[in-house]
């Protein structure tokens, strides 16, 4: 069984369909948990998601729907990526910045940002929640030094805090700085005029960044 749900904000819609509740499923044994962040991914996982025999949780993020890509409609599943896998989506040796679903395009942003500064970050894009892929990551901060998760939810008992700790007990020798969180806040989410002032965005995540630097 796949079961679909839309999260995230960015489009205006009212408080409670502009969660991100996405932590909740991940805390259910036997559920994977997948949030794609662009469109060839959208196509392709939940078609992988379908064909498991397990039980799959597929978060769409809303301010994507809109994203348009060419697909190859003939691919057959077993060779594209398979679905519990992260994927660098840019590659970079100053530091490392971590996202899912919505957040993977504001990174990808925050880096090209980064780039005319001199700086170059990887942007990893988990793609499941439930089980998480972290190798890439682990291989990414032990040639960066420095990592940052960025997320839509709130930082409290998140899968943010699950990545900082993982890194932090497997990789802790090879940080160069603690492993920094960009998040939405530990509040109800507010009313659609607001939540800009809520989001993440790329000014919030290159102030990571660059505290992430001084140290």
């Amino acid at each position: 069984m796949t079961v679909r749900i839309p999260f995230g904000g960015g489009i205006g819609a009212v408080e409670h369909h502009s969660e991100s509740p996405e932590a909740y499923f991940c805390h259910t044994a036997g559920l994977k948990v997948v949030a794609c962040s662009n469109p060839v991914d959208a196509h392709t996982m939940i078609r992988q998601a379908v064909a498991t025999d397990d039980p799959v949780i597929f978060f769409e993020p809303k301010r994507r729907y809109w994203d348009k890509a060419d697909v190859e409609t003939g691919l057959p599943l077993s060779a594209a990526t398979p679905l519990h896998v992260s994927q660098v989506v840019r590659t970079g040796d100053d530091a490392t910045l971590v996202a899912y679903g919505p957040m993977v395009r504001t990174c990808l942003d925050a880096a090209t940002v980064m780039a005319e500064e001199g700086r170059e970050l990887e942007v990893i894009d988990l793609r499941t929640l439930s089980p998480l892929d972290l190798s890439p990551v682990l291989t990414s901060v032990r040639r960066t030094g420095r990592l940052v998760v960025v997320h839509e939810a709130p930082s409290n008992v998140s899968l943010s805090a699950e990545i900082a700790a993982r890194v932090t007990e497997t990789a802790f020798y090879s940080l160069e700085a603690p492993v920094l969180r960009v998040t939405g806040y530990d509040t109800p989410y507010p009313p659609s005029r607001l939540e800009e002032h809520y989001l993440p965005d790329v000014d919030r995540v290159l102030d990571a960044v660059d505290r992430s630097f001084k140290y």
